[in-house]
């Protein structure tokens, strides 16, 4: 079993069709997202700027992603140059850019993950380019046509700028992060009302604009709201909530069934 879709079909379908989900990986290991891979999500996320990835095990878990294939996005550690193309060069479908907060900022994550002037830095060598087995004019080629570039949207100063990022070329989609826009805008929730009326504000504005828009909320009953709304992309829960959820469950099974056996009569013949 492998995941919905392959890397290579994957920004078609952020942009038509059904909504897509995927998870957060924030263990850097390749057996997670080895196991993960197989799955029947649409993508994976592997969280650079939150979780302990370095180069080596960046690399090992974009590789089984891509093994199985899965689409594989990073959330790179910030938006420098060389954090995008490290993700790139492993092989990443795509780039998951955070803090960006205007036009030019959205400008400079799309120009630093493609090839082009004052652009991503070209390498043949690379898994990306397929360990130069890929010539130059195809590697750049598919770079171009099938990379994806997510711009995450978490500041208060971004949502007065949505309708110049929007504007940016070739960007694939505005990523509502509401935890950061919480504490960007001094709310103490994620549900706080000035939070969700500064989703929505992003929400509208991108969908005038035919921008795709994915978001992460933490109460699974306002997914539907939010696809009635136009979002089309969710990264939902994470590998750490998968265990510790399974871990819960798993204490409560055992407690409701020992409190159980304890209150059945015993049999004494």
């Amino acid at each position: 079993m492998t995941g919905a879709g392959c890397p290579s079909d994957f920004r078609d379908r952020l942009h038509a069709g059904p909504p897509l989900i995927g998870t957060w990986v924030k263990t850097p290991h390749r057996l997670v997202s080895e196991l993960l891979a197989g799955t029947e999500l649409d993508c994976l996320c592997l969280d650079e700027e939150h979780a302990p990835f370095d180069r080596s095990e960046l690399d090992g878990s974009v590789f089984a992603c891509r093994a199985s294939a899965m689409p594989v996005l990073v959330r790179v550690r910030d938006a420098s140059p060389a954090h995008i193309l490290n993700a790139l060069d492993l092989g990443a479908t795509g780039v998951l850019v955070p803090h960006v907060r205007s036009g030019d900022e959205a400008e400079a994550a799309v120009r630093h993950s493609l090839f082009g002037p004052s652009g991503r830095g070209y390498a043949g060598s690379t898994r990306g380019a397929g360990f130069t087995r890929k010539t130059m004019a195809d590697h750049r080629s598919e770079s171009a046509s099938r990379t994806v570039i997510v711009a995450q949207i978490e500041d208060a100063d971004a949502v007065g700028r949505i309708d110049e990022i929007c504007s940016v070329d070739r960007l694939d989609c505005l990523f509502i992060g509401r935890a950061d826009l919480a504490v960007s805008l001094g709310c103490q929730s994620m549900s706080d009302p000035a939070v969700v009326d500064a989703v929505g504000a992003i929400v509208s504005t991108a969908i005038k604009r035919q921008r795709t828009v994915g978001m992460f909320v933490s109460d699974m009953d306002e997914v539907p709201r939010w696809v009635e709304a136009g979002v089309r992309f969710f990264l939902l829960s994470s590998d750490q909530a998968f265990l510790l959820n399974g871990a819960w469950r798993l204490r409560q099974s055992f407690d409701t069934l020992t409190e159980q056996a304890r209150e059945k009569p015993r049999n004494t013949k």
